[in-house]
Formats: C-alpha cells, sequence, structure tokens
C-alpha cells in the first residue's frame, strides 16, 4: 500500500490532538471557500478555529504545511481510487489503459484545486519529496515496468508527472486558454510515445 501522509503520524495522534487537527482544516477549508487561497494565514487560520497561533504551528509546521494538509483527503481518495477503485484507473485493466486514466484523473484533480495545489507546493527540495508526491510518481513508475520492463521506469515516470505539474497546467489552461480536453490527449499521446504502446 502506498501511503500519501506522514509515515505513522495520524494513526498515533490523541484523540483531542486529532480533534484540534480536524478543527483546524476545517477553519482553514472555510477561509478558503470565504476569501480564497490568499486568506489561509496561520493567524487567520488561529482566530477561526479559536486556539493559539502556536497550536497551528507545532501541529502544520508553517503554511505550506497546513495548505499540503488539506490536500491530503482528495489525495487519499485518488490512491484508493488507483489502487482498488474499478478499472481503468483500479486494478483490472491493462497498465497503459490504468496510466492513461491516471493522468486524465490527475488532470482533473490539479484543475478543480489548482489555487491551492499552487499555494501549496513548496520548494522543489521538499516537494518532490513529500510523500504524496512519492505515492503518485511510485504509482506511475510501477505501472512504467509492467509495460516497458527494460526502460529507466524511475526517470520516465518523473518525465510523465513533469506533464501533470501544476504549475504547467495553470499556465496552458489559464494563461495560453487551453482547454483540459486538449490536455488530456496530449497526456494519451504521451504515454503512447514514451511507453511504444498505441494510442487510443
Amino acid at each position: 500500500m502506498l501511503q500519501l501522509g506522514p509515515a505513522g503520524d495520524e494513526p498515533c495522534l490523541r484523540a483531542d490532538a486529532a480533534r484540534n487537527r480536524a478543527r483546524l482544516l476545517e477553519a482553514a477549508a472555510r477561509l478558503i471557500a470565504e476569501h480564497g487561497v490568499a486568506g489561509v494565514t496561520m493567524e487567520a487560520v488561529a482566530a477561526a478555529a479559536q486556539v493559539g497561533k502556536g497550536t497551528v504551528f507545532r501541529r502544520f509546521g508553517d503554511r505550506t504545511g497546513l495548505l499540503m494538509a488539506l490536500l491530503d483527503h482528495s489525495a487519499k481518495t485518488l490512491q484508493a481510487d488507483f489502487l482498488g477503485g474499478p478499472p481503468p484507473l483500479g486494478p483490472g485493466a491493462p497498465p497503459e489503459e490504468r496510466l492513461r486514466a491516471f493522468g486524465v484523473a490527475l488532470l482533473h484533480r490539479s484543475a478543480e484545486q489548482l489555487d491551492l495545489q499552487l499555494a501549496a507546493q513548496p520548494e522543489p527540495a521538499r516537494r518532490f519529496a513529500h510523500p504524496s508526491a512519492q505515492a503518485l510518481t511510485t504509482h506511475v513508475t510501477v505501472l512504467l515496468r509492467q509495460i516497458t520492463p527494460n526502460a529507466d521506469c524511475d526517470l520516465l515516470a518523473q518525465v510523465l508527472m513533469g506533464y501533470l505539474d501544476p504549475a504547467l497546467i495553470h499556465h496552458l489552461t489559464r494563461q495560453r486558454g487551453m482547454p483540459l480536453e486538449r490536455l488530456e490527449v496530449g497526456w494519451a499521446d504521451l504515454v503512447a510515445r514514451v511507453t511504444g504502446t498505441e494510442p487510443r
């Protein structure tokens, strides 16, 4: 099982700590709904949740940690879908079909949460090491090994994940005006070219 959250962290939380964490995340989600991502500061979340600012910093470290925690729920839902959901995203379909479905699912998830995704992106060293990013890249690597076992699948997975980067999706959809459907077609074409399989 691929793990998206910090290893061993959440199950060990005391009941009161788990409640505090949930209350902080609910407060942050309300602030986003009311004021957008820019309205989410550590101070604003503390005030909305009626706790001290230090509590927010202890729980999440910094604003990026808080925003990453907000993304955890949808990340875990996506993980459940590709690990055990119905095909073609889940098991039961050929690996190249699963890879195409994975990219489309991630494109739509990013498009729906683009402002939050961009605000939550930490600096590159931390970004690529984050458990959720590693879980997604590992899934792509596993599928690539089934399709092209003789390739350097670790590096190819990084190339494919680069196509699904929220900053690139923002640039293409919002700055260049490309429809998401064009990105989906481009993803299928890229997968076909990288894996040497027939496009749909």
